[in-house]
């Protein structure tokens, strides 16, 4: 019986050829597109839950109430892992977390690798398999180092790692260390990523700070006992607190702050490990939002949702080609649930050529979506079990909805009504009509957040920031050298070269660099009796002049003043703060007891995402802080000339140095790069989703012209024109669209607004947005219908009444 109606669903699909290519086209890219987005989101969604014990480990912020509202943090002082672990009940272990670059030199080779800084327990909390070496607490003993396997093979190549001693440079001072361990690769979904793990003991930062609750640099994570949860230890780390923040509680009380809901003005707070990689903390709150993930999976769904109306439509409306013969095999005995199961045959046997189809095409086109998207998305994340079923079950609500119903429709027809070859599909039909208005509804909400997306995407791409962003080469310093010495070589290098205006440096990086690091430092200190909070900026000399950033008060730092080492330069959002009348009376309590000057103030500048509003900043110039970056600007028509004239001073400076030079408009454009994946994929998702109506469309205006033939020459005979036949074969379809653009505007307008206000600088959400978005939805519907519609209007009279 399965043979014989997949030979009749064969033979029917062939006869059809026109309808079959249309089904099998929208289908298929539905179904390729839709494995690919729901790959990727899978991909993002498995982060982090690769860890034995992941429900029980936890990363630790804090959150402080302030006179402006509350400020929360992950930076946290190097007392506290222990202190945690010695007075909160029910931790079970804990680790400091610091990443910092160092230079690893064995036999000659130089490499510069991602280092953390962890206490023991790490390997033991999260699951990071030891592949060679000691298996228990491999960093026991603090003279040991664990590598992971790509960078044991960079080093060591085909030799065994363990028991070799290798070289770290530790504050520009080579120190040794024996590789104890090798942990495997870090799976590609690990929020914890490095190259080397040594022990947090062994930072040189350690001893200065080791019982200094205020200097706050690193994360903290801890493992809650089995039983325990995150509001039992928040609860429990009430006494900690009021003991151990006892200073920073009186400062705030002291400068006005309000108590939160439950009277505290500090707490910590615990963030699931599986929640990391979704939060960002604004406004004193860990915000964790999974939304592009599932925005993915959305558009994958509506994506596949349009194609299946497609074919449920089509299936519907070529209802009356197959009347006679539902009521001849009526007539002769055919049952509801016999004529039920050839039909469904016929739409499975379409359903599992097109989802083959769209395999083939994800396939082909993986290392595109990988590039574009810039993702390590692969099809191993299908075979998770969970993603197994979840496919599976996909497939049966489709083939069940999108082939059952239209089945269902078919065989429910009487045999008189059949042999007659009457059908609902030549009179109104509501089914057809509302799938069409939803299809048309979510391509316009698409077109529109396509079009407000990058509208705010070119909006920040070209908002002046304050600073030179063009000319400006930003490069890490990852050599050797020691960081002030690297950047005066570099001045001396290129200061001949006619193209080469300024050299500085600093502690952080405006935007994203090419090794991808970047922090911030914030400062407090008592000023007038009240805590004052700043961002702190090292830099090196030139470096407000080569960012191009304006004086409005006092000076830059000049060589011509040996004090300018205990000066500072502020910008105007921290004269505000400090609220002198004359801001270059002020001085800054930098360091225990050691107060610095104010020589200038600067121009507030954006050196933070345009997601931030602009804080408080103070630039010194004190060389008890490394310099990570250098800064070289260039004349403005030699861009490609100095870019290599700095690369090849660079090499002659650090000649075993990786060269990661980048401008910082690039820099600046990396972090963009969620918004250019978002505007990027729904941008994608509405022309799919704009080509899949307009097949439907097309599909359906070719089946109600093909109805309408002879009404059609009528019409001509009695004097209708091309223009008033065109019309009326059209406007039923326009009516659609024009129900959908009213329906989905609203829902446009509330769904961009609420997208807009993650921006504390954004764009105004213009009418024309969503006039623009509905005048390409009707003008897509227009020539789509009008295509067919205009040549059988032109059709001469006796041939449209002869082929009735």
């Amino acid at each position: 019986m399965l043979k014989n109606y997949l030979k009749i669903g064969w033979r029917n699909l062939k006869k059809d050829k026109t309808f079959s290519l249309l089904n099998i086209v929208g289908l298929s890219v539905a179904f390729g597109v839709a494995i690919l987005l729901s790959m990727s989101a899978i991909y993002e969604l498995s982060f982090d839950k690769f860890h034995t014990n992941g429900n029980q480990l936890f990363k630790v912020y804090h959150v402080a109430q302030t006179p402006k509202g509350p400020e929360a943090s992950t930076s946290e002082p190097e007392p506290l892992a222990k202190t945690i672990r010695e007075e909160v009940a029910g931790v079970e272990k804990t680790s400091r977390y610091l990443q910092d670059g160092t230079v690893v030199t064995y036999q000659g080779k130089e490499l510069n690798m991602s280092a953390v800084w962890v206490d023991n327990d790490l390997f033991s909390m999260f699951s990071f398999p030891i592949v060679k070496g000691t298996q228990e607490n491999p960093l026991s003993d603090l003279s040991k180092i664990v590598l992971s396997e790509k960078m044991a093979t960079a080093l060591f190549g085909e030799e065994d790692p363990i028991g070799k001693t290798v070289s770290l440079l530790i504050r520009n001072k080579p120190t040794p260390f024996t590789v104890g361990a090798v942990a495997k690769n870090m799976p590609v979904t690990s929020s914890l990523k490095f190259g080397l793990a040594i022990r947090f003991e062994n930072h040189y930062s350690f001893q200065n700070n080791k019982d200094q609750w205020d200097a706050r640099y690193h994360d903290v994570f801890v493992q809650l006992q089995k039983g325990v949860n995150q509001a039992q230890f928040e609860a429990r780390s009430d006494a900690l607190v009021n003991l151990h923040y006892k200073n920073e509680i009186e400062n705030a009380i002291r400068d006005g702050a309000e108590a939160n809901s439950e009277g505290h003005y500090v707490e910590l707070n615990l963030l699931p490990l599986k929640d990391v990689h979704f939060t960002n903390f604004h406004q004193g709150y860990a915000n964790t939002s999974r939304m592009t993930p599932y925005l993915v999976l959305s558009i994958a769904f509506l994506i596949l949702f349009i194609a299946c109306v497609n074919f449920v439509n089509m299936s519907i409306a070529k209802t009356t080609e197959r009347l006679r013969e539902i009521g001849v095999r009526k007539t002769l005995g055919a049952k509801k649930n016999q004529l039920f199961f050839q039909f469904w045959s016929e739409h499975a046997l379409l359903l599992v050529a097109s989802l083959g189809i769209g395999i083939g095409l994800s396939v082909v086109l993986l290392n595109s979506f990988q590039e574009m998207f810039r993702t390590n998305a692969s099809f191993d994340v299908f075979l998770h079990p969970m993603s197994i079923g979840l496919v599976v079950v996909v497939l049966l609500i489709i083939s069940l909805i999108a082939g059952g119903y239209p089945s269902l429709i078919l065989s429910k027809f009487g045999t008189v009504q059949s042999l007659k070859g009457k059908a609902i599909v030549n009179g109104k039909n509501r089914v057809r009509d509302v799938l069409m208005i939803v299809q048309f509804v979510i391509a316009i909400l698409l077109i529109n957040g396509t079009l407000v997306i990058w509208g705010q995407l070119d909006f920040m791409r070209n908002k002046n920031l304050g600073f030179d962003k063009s000319e400006v080469i930003a490069i890490p310093l990852n050599g050797k050298i020691e960081s002030y010495r690297a950047v005066q070589l570099l001045r001396e290098e290129l200061k001949d070269h006619p193209s080469i205006l300024n050299v500085s440096g600093s502690d952080n990086a405006l935007g994203l660099g090419k090794d991808g690091s970047r922090y911030t430092s914030i400062m407090g200190f008592d000023y007038k009796d009240r805590v004052v909070k700043t961002n702190l900026l090292m830099v090196d000399y030139e470096y407000i002049e080569t960012l191009g950033l304006e004086l409005v008060h006092g000076r830059s730092f000049d060589r011509q003043f040996p004090g300018d080492q205990q000066s500072v330069v502020i910008n105007e959002r921290m004269a505000l703060e400090l609220g002198e009348e004359d801001p270059l009376t002020a001085k800054i309590e930098i360091q225990d007891s050691v107060f610095f000057s104010v020589i200038g103030v600067v121009k507030d500048y954006h050196f933070e995402d345009l997601t931030k509003s602009i804080e408080p900043l103070t630039f010194s110039m004190n060389k008890d802080w490394e310099l990570y970056y250098a800064y070289v600007k260039v004349a403005p028509n030699t861009l490609a000339t100095s870019f290599e004239a700095v690369q090849q001073a660079w090499t002659a400076i650090e000649p075993n140095a990786e060269f990661l030079g980048s401008f910082l408009d690039e820099n600046i454009d990396r972090t963009f790069r969620s918004e250019k994946v978002m505007a990027t994929m729904i941008t994608s998702g509405s022309v799919i989703a704009i080509l899949l109506s307009c097949i439907g469309l097309f599909a359906i205006s070719l089946l109600i012209v093909a109805n309408r033939t002879k009404e059609i020459g009528v019409r001509k005979v009695v004097g209708a024109s091309i223009s008033s036949i065109t019309v009326l074969l059209t406007k039923d379809f326009l009516k659609l669209v024009v129900i959908a653009l009213l329906v989905a505007t609203p829902v446009a307008y509330w769904l961009m607004k609420n997208w807009l206000q993650a921006y504390v600088y954004r764009i105004e959400l213009s009418a024309w947005f969503f006039v623009l978005a509905g005048g390409i939805a009707i003008l897509v519907a227009v020539i789509t219908v009008g295509f067919k519609t205009v040549n059988a209007a032109m059709m001469k009279p006796v041939s449209s009444l002869r082929s009735e």
